[in-house]
């Protein structure tokens, strides 16, 4: 299942503001990303050499959790903990302790680092006191048959797997399954991977996220030391994720960079990522290789997607900013007066295809996820081959 990933052509820099396409002499130029040029025949996709058999080192001791404090106390954030986000901080030092609990005494200012309030995706450094108030752990639950609705909540999860070893999942999450609690949301999949907590508290842990209307690959952690290894992989960006869209208009070119900076933007109801300026307030950078795979007409483009960087709905901002917004983004979509073709179903056509990241055990994660129901239903509709060769292969990585 996993396979080395051959590094690919660096491009020149980019231009200010949109989309660029790739540059380099024809000699450098992959073929297969040859702007304006059609796509090779499926055979012509490389097949790579399958690498030697994963094989797990043996599980090191991990040492059992501190006693639960039942009064105020100081600790200080080790060299291991340098970085961690504050409720990934308060799951390691304290397993079994409830998202919503965590979010509680976050929001209640009554957890504080350095004297000052923090927020639960704060990052802390080697050498900061963290003051950490009375908890209250759920209780544990007694080894034995699970309920009938922890069942098929287990049965939910199993049916999504796309791969599972001892330390490491990839689900295949629907569109429509919220990845987290939130405001008016019943069901999510942090809530789900409860039903999996072992005798020692611990329960699988969310590496990574989706928006809730976009389908395909989540990477989950088993384990403590696979959920450090992995948020390092993303942290330093030796993560690769492709997503498939389809989008309004053909891009031009083909093939392209889109480099902004994007920030979000509050309002009563609702909050949109704005593109912005450098410099201004909340604003971040974020860059995306795109690359048009197959085309109905010139009304709508299958298109792969490449993001170098992990921003709020960065892709659907992107495609909207280059005019070319993904069909059936309620958020984003800004196209006037222009008509979804009969038979298509007006929900979001975002797919995270595929995420190849080392295992924290050495190796390479590889895994794809087949089209949702609603964009495959697109795809048949509009005569789109969805085993055709992914020109995205070739894009750079950074």
């Amino acid at each position: 299942m996993s396979r080395r990933v051959k590094k690919p052509l660096r491009p020149a820099g980019d231009r200010p503001k949109g989309a660029r396409p790739y540059r380099g002499s024809p000699a450098e130029r992959p073929q297969s990303f040859r702007p304006g040029g059609k796509p090779p025949a499926r055979s012509a996709a490389p097949r790579a050499a399958k690498p030697a058999p994963f094989v797990p080192e043996p599980e090191k001791i991990v040492a059992e959790p501190p006693p639960l404090p039942t009064k105020v106390q100081t600790v200080v954030v080790t060299a291991d903990e340098n970085n961690m986000r504050v409720d990934r901080f308060l799951e390691a030092r304290f397993p079994g302790l409830s998202f919503s609990h965590i979010q509680r005494i976050v929001r209640k200012g009554e957890l504080r680092v350095n004297g000052k309030r923090a927020d639960s995706k704060d990052r802390l450094e080697e050498g900061q006191s963290v003051r950490i108030p009375p908890l209250k752990l759920d209780t544990p639950k007694v080894a034995g048959k699970l309920s009938e609705a922890a069942t098929k909540t287990l049965q939910a999860i199993k049916d999504m797997i796309l791969y599972e070893d001892a330390d490491v999942m990839v689900l295949n999450k629907p569109a429509g399954l919220a990845v987290q609690g939130g405001s008016g949301i019943t069901r999510n999949v942090d809530d789900m991977l409860e039903v999996m907590r072992d005798a020692k508290g611990q329960k699988p842990r969310l590496v990574h996220r989706l928006d809730r209307e976009t389908s395909g690959c989540l990477l989950i952690a088993k384990t403590r030391f696979a959920a450090t290894a992995l948020t390092g992989s993303f942290r330093h960006r030796s993560a690769r994720k492709i997503y498939w869209a389809l989008v309004a208009g053909v891009p031009k070119p083909k093939q392209g960079r889109i480099s902004t900076y994007l920030a979000k933007e509050e309002s009563e109801d609702d909050s949109i990522m704005r593109v912005a300026k450098h410099g201004d307030e909340g604003a971040s950078h974020a860059v995306t290789y795109y690359a048009v795979v197959e085309t109905s007409a010139q009304k709508l483009a299958w298109v792969s997607l490449k993001p170098v960087t992990g921003r709020t709905h960065q892709l659907r901002a992107h495609m909207a900013h280059i005019d070319h917004a993904i069909v059936g983004d309620p958020k984003y979509f800004n196209k006037e007066n222009w008509e979804l073709p009969g038979g298509l179903q007006n929900r979001l056509h975002l797919l995270a295809r595929r995420i190849v990241i080392p295992h924290p055990r050495g190796g390479v994660i590889d895994v794809s996820a087949p089209l949702p129901p609603h964009m495959l239903q697109s795809w048949n509709l509009l005569g789109l081959e969805h085993d055709r060769f992914d020109p995205i292969e070739n894009a750079p990585e950074e």
